[in-house]
């Protein structure tokens, strides 16, 4: 074969040990595999509620102080930004406005991280200049950090 004519089979790296993804993110993978085939049999009413009581097992599954964490921000969202659903996303509390992410929670122990994070999609109104921060790591929650997060929240949600 010519070097023009070369298959795909041979090109590709023949060492088999290269893991894509780790089993970590492939379980991530799997878990927003399983949401979304559960909210194509929900009823668009039974959203918000059915999202709620997803999100509360999940930080009920998570080892303190990352739990703690995910019960005050599930509370300081909920306040902050009324109108956000709670869901599931990759395994991970989110809070979603017309059906798309604005921020989610990710406890440290997801990805076996140093901190827990406080992250903002793309859909999260919260552009400022040419460059804005859209993940926070958390380590602890202050009465000033909650309120940074409350208004970080409510402007996202906007």
């Amino acid at each position: 074969m010519t070097d023009m004519h070369k298959s795909a089979k041979s090109t590709v790296a023949s060492d088999k040990t290269v893991e894509r993804f780790t089993a970590d993110e492939r379980a991530a993978m799997k878990e927003r595999a399983k949401e979304l085939k559960a909210a194509s049999r929900r009823s668009p009413r039974a959203d918000k509620t059915d999202g709620e009581s997803d999100v509360l097992a999940k930080i009920a599954e998570m080892a303190e102080p990352d739990r703690a964490m995910a019960e005050r921000l599930h509370a300081i969202i909920k306040a902050a930004a009324p109108d956000l659903s709670p869901r599931t996303w990759y395994g991970m509390p989110a809070y979603a406005k017309d059906g798309n992410v604005v921020c989610f929670f990710q406890d440290a122990g997801k990805f076996k991280a140093r901190y827990a994070t406080l992250g903002f999609s793309d859909k999260a109104n919260l552009d400022e200049g040419a460059m804005w921060p859209t993940a926070f790591a958390l380590t602890e929650l202050t009465a000033a950090g909650e309120a940074r997060i409350a208004a970080l929240v409510k402007k996202a949600a906007s």
